[in-house]
Parts: C-alpha cells; structure tokens; sequence
C-alpha cells in the first residue's frame, strides 16, 4: 500500500489560500500514484481559534466538497488530516475519511484537546473511535494531543486497526516526545503509524515536520524534513499479523487485573 505524507504549512487564518494549497497538494501526491494521501492537522485555519466563528467549516461542506471532489477524480483515498469545523454553535476539530469513490466513510472529532494551546476554551471534544476501512483493511485515526494517551491508541487496535493516522500540529519545542511516542505507539499496538505534521509558525507556535512512517516493529521507514515535502511510503501489511502473531501481546492481556 502506497501512502503520501503531505507535510505542509499551514496559512493562519486563511481558508481559501489554505484550500488552494491542500488541492495542489493532493494533485502532485496523486501523481505520485499514491493510494492514500495523508493531511496535517486543522489545514484550513491553522489555530486561529478566536476567529473560528467567522473561518470555521459550517458542517465541514466545503472540506467534504472538495476532499470528496479530489478523491473521485484522482482515484485516491484521502485521510482528511483534520480541520475546524462548526455545527450548531459548537466547533470541533474534525478528521474525514474519503474513499477513492469519493465516498465520506468516517468523521472524528479530536477527543483529547489540548489545553496549551487553548483548545478547550474554543472547541467541544469527541467521544467515539475512529475506526473504518480502506483496501479491505481496518484502520484508525486519532488527532495530534490523542498521542498521549496509549489507552487509546490501544482501544482502536483493539477494534482491528492495522494502521493508525495521527495529523498533528505539534510544535518545535516538543518534538522528541512526538518521535518517541510515535515509536512506541507502532510497537505497543503492533501496527503501523502513519503521522503527519506541519510545518511553519503561527502567532504563538514554530513547527518543524518531523513527520513519520513507522513499522510494527518500531522500524521509521520515512521521517520527512522541517520544511514542505510529500513523502511516499509503501507499506506491507503482512507485516501486522507477522508481528502479532510472534509476539501476541493482544492474546497476553490480563483483562482481569487490568
């Protein structure tokens, strides 16, 4: 399975030029012939929460319009990295999953917000898994703070995940715990990581990528620069029931202590 990363920066503030940006991008993945392009996380505002009820996605319309546009005509899947959405008088941080038929098969909200960045003042959290299917393989998505909670990272390899996506912003200053956590994630859960961050500053944060791709067995296959870049994986999936299957930590449990 051909993944691309797309490790982009992120325009603060600016919906339609963040739009345009993520459409070029997903073009040139395409022609990378990849089956899966990879998003950061909230493309299309960056974290200009105090501005979310004038930039926010109503509904996230106009990111299903165009990630479901781009995944028809381009034959690909899209893992939507995640974007500001409002519904109600609420905004969330939201992942979609488009199919290469242009199909939306999943929608998350960030369950774990960040307050450091000011998350929990500006946006409402998720309360349900992200599990779903691409290929005839399950998978998850969780979104950026979530990689600090190894439960559930745990509860969607529970539910058959075979690969987890992890759009982040996750800043310079942080960034070996992103590295380290992000390998330990792949070995504890015996899966892939596909993490995707951005790049660039915004009023308060500096990000330098740092994006990866890493095996089961804890193996980086790809860790992408500090400035924009599109990285290409392939990944073998035999690989995650070779893991689970020598060392079957799932089966070794003990669910009645813990």
């Amino acid at each position: 399975m051909r993944i691309a990363c797309v490790q982009l920066n992120i325009a603060f503030g600016d919906p339609k030029e963040n739009f345009r940006k993520v459409e070029e991008k997903v073009r040139k993945a395409a022609m990378l012939n990849a089956e899966i392009v990879v998003l950061p996380e909230m493309w299309n505002t960056g974290y200009d929460l105090t501005n979310l009820e004038e930039i926010a996605d109503v509904n996230g319309e106009d990111t299903k319009s165009l990630l479901t546009r781009l995944a028809k005509e381009l034959h690909i899947h899209i893992i939507g990295g995640s974007v500001s959405t409002k519904r109600g008088n609420h905004f969330f941080n939201t992942m979609y999953v488009v199919n290469n038929i242009g199909e939306v098969i999943a929608e998350y909200d960030k369950a774990h917000l960040f307050k450091l960045m000011d998350e929990h003042l500006y946006l409402e959290a998720g309360t349900d898994k992200n599990i779903f299917t691409l290929n005839d393989v399950d998978m998850g998505g969780v979104i950026c703070y979530d990689l600090r909670f190894p439960e559930w990272f745990r509860t969607h390899s529970l539910a058959g995940a075979k690969v987890i996506f992890v759009p982040a912003q996750w800043p310079a200053g942080r960034i070996d715990h992103w590295k380290i956590l992000l390998q330990a994630r792949a070995i504890e859960n015996q899966c892939f990581i596909v993490a995707v961050n951005r790049v660039g500053e915004d009023l308060n944060n500096s990000f330098n990528g740092n994006s990866m791709v890493i095996a089961p067995w804890g193996e980086v296959l790809w860790l992408g620069a500090e400035e924009e870049t599109i990285g290409l994986v392939e990944i073998n999936l035999d690989e995650v029931d070779e893991v689970r299957k020598r060392i079957p930590v799932f089966q070794d449990r003990r669910v009645d202590i813990y």
